[in-house]
């Protein structure tokens, strides 16, 4: 497996940022679309995508329950079930999930085609490449350099467009460190520097170069979030 290059590099670099951070930017990765799966079809007879129908197959026998969420190929709709649950009581199920998988409800079959675990269990292979998302703007407090002392806030319930990248480039002139978190609650498989190249709208190439010169300075990383400051020029 290619390591990332975070894991190839000695990115803490000792930076003495000023200890008087304020501002700080929160984001979220959202998936635009449910997982596609790849896996070998036997109707094509060879390696297809095999995508939500956002359908569930239920089988109740004998007090106890098999639970599916139906995929198709979406070259010849042979179908994959992927168990949701299996040989489960009814009663063990809570009962408006029970009726959602009855009535087929969109919702739901979405939820479960988002979960990264879901499909895990399933030993099902997602194909990340081709998956859509967007870097949504949680929470903006950097300080607008025409109104000193004062911030802007740009959460999500302030904004009309919440999913507009933060450019780093307009900050340049301001000469401020910011916190910022990118989270990754889907746990999608997205390179670090990846991720904050297309949160602040730069290359990746400036990514590995700002950190090498100790202005990005990333705090902790996990599968689920990446925490850091950013120093403007």
């Amino acid at each position: 497996m290619q390591m990332s290059y975070f894991e190839k590099t000695e990115y803490k670099i000792e930076t003495k940022f000023d200890s008087r951070v304020k501002s700080k930017i929160e984001y979220e990765i959202v998936p635009e679309e449910c997982f596609s799966v790849i896996r070998n079809c036997s109707g094509c007879g060879q390696k297809t995508h095999f995508v939500n129908t956002k359908k569930f197959r239920v089988n109740a026998n004998g007090g106890k329950a098999d639970v599916w969420l139906i995929y198709q190929c979406e070259n010849c709709r042979h179908t994959l079930n992927l168990t949701i649950y299996e040989r489960l009581k009814v009663s063990s199920i809570p009962e408006k999930e029970y009726k959602c998988f009855l009535g087929n409800d969109e919702e739901l079959a979405e939820k479960y085609g988002k979960d990264i675990q879901f499909f895990r269990k399933n030993r099902a292979e997602v194909d990340f490449e081709r998956l859509h998302y967007e870097i949504v703007l949680l929470h903006n407090t950097i300080g607008n350099v025409d109104n000193a002392g004062e911030s802007i806030d740009n959460s999500a319930e302030s904004i009309d467009n919440a999913e507009e990248p933060y450019d780093y480039a307009k900050e340049e002139e301001c000469k401020t460190e910011v916190n910022f978190t990118i989270k990754n609650p889907w746990k999608l498989k997205i390179r670090p520097e990846k991720q904050i190249a297309e949160a602040f709208k730069l290359s990746r190439s400036q990514v590995k170069k700002l950190i090498l010169q100790g202005k990005i300075k990333v705090e902790n990383i996990s599968s689920e979030m990446i925490c850091g400051i950013i120093q403007f020029p």
